[in-house]
């Protein structure tokens, strides 16, 4: 049974399924002194149990489906970033915080632009700052150096998409992919 929940006429699926049930009993089993009041309240226990258990599935499918959300989130050959208006980290997957060298619990609420190389700041800035004015859901794509924690640098390239909801304030979500053996390939 993997009809959808849809109010009032599911319900009555189910009491017709739970009648059902209880219409197969023994006629022993059903008869009772109060018989119509012990059969509505039979038939109620079943639908109650048989809305139990579809609620028991359905949560299920709903931890599973988290389950790979997160996988594909944190395990993404990419990284992802969500960075607030005032350019701190909100949010990463691990793979982000192994581009950066950094821990992902040192991450969060840290300043973003304290990872783009010097050279590349300003352009940063400026780029950041008219994303967060201007780009309501235009994808931005540039390149920038980046410098991980050990003072490593690499070659990014950002994938930016600025949202915001009426509840939320505007955020930047990032994807950032090393493009530094693409970029070495191509000075060949």
């Amino acid at each position: 049974m993997n009809q959808k929940w849809d109010g009032i006429e599911r319900r009555m699926s189910l009491r017709a399924e739970a009648e059902a049930m209880v219409g197969s009993l023994s006629p022993a089993e059903a008869a009772q002194p109060t018989e119509i009041l012990l059969h509505e309240l039979l038939v109620h226990k079943v639908e109650l149990e048989m809305q139990n258990e579809e609620l028991r599935r359905a949560y299920t499918a709903l931890e599973e489906a988290r389950d790979r959300y997160i996988d594909l989130y944190e395990f993404a050959p990419v990284g992802y970033i969500t960075i607030n208006r005032e350019g701190l980290i909100r949010e990463i997957n691990l793979t982000g915080s192994a581009l950066l060298g950094v821990d992902r619990t040192k991450l969060i609420n840290c300043r973003f632009s304290r990872f783009v190389a010097p050279q590349d700041r300003d352009i940063w800035h400026r780029l950041f700052m008219n994303m967060m004015k201007h780009a309501k859901g235009e994808k931005q794509e540039f390149s920038l150096e980046i410098a991980r924690a050990d003072g490593s640098l690499f070659y990014a390239h950002f994938d930016c998409l600025r949202r915001e909801t009426l509840d939320t304030p505007p955020m930047l979500r990032v994807a950032l992919t090393d493009i530094s053996k693409l970029k070495m390939a191509l000075k060949e």
